[in-house]
């Protein structure tokens, strides 16, 4: 395989309006909201940044917020990290926000340096910066 082959990754939520804010203020981006894939499944999806035409985000692998029947928020198993300009900055910001801090900010020696936040919703999600 000569790719990444992580296309896509789903957060789930239990208060989409709480991890909404949450997220589009610690990443300072605007979430999109997506229609449910198929009318039999009740969701709700609200979208990272993606680039429409090529349906990819803008660097890394595409991912949304979904609040669906079944699936619940939490830590165990499965860390996604987000890039960063500096790691401890968004850490911050999760606090600010509803979150709190797991790991603080520290290094990885070459690669970088990384963190990792509880957001809003009680899932852990992991923070990388290369500064």
């Amino acid at each position: 395989m000569k790719f990444n082959p992580v296309v896509h990754f789903e957060i789930y939520v239990e208060n989409m309006e709480r991890a909404k804010a949450f997220y589009q203020a610690v990443f300072d981006v605007k979430l999109e909201h997506m229609p449910s894939p198929t009318p039999e499944v009740e969701m709700e999806m609200w979208f990272f940044p993606m680039d429409k035409e090529n349906g990819m985000s803008y660097y890394g692998a595409g991912g949304s917020l979904v609040k669906m029947s079944g699936f619940t928020p939490g830590g165990g198993g499965t860390l996604v990290y987000f890039g960063c300009e500096d790691c401890a900055v968004q850490a911050e910001r999760a606090v600010a926000n509803g979150g709190s801090i797991q790991q603080a900010k520290m290094s990885i020696g070459e690669h970088g340096f990384c963190a990792v936040v509880r957001d809003s919703e009680g899932n852990l999600i992991g923070l990388h910066s290369m500064t």
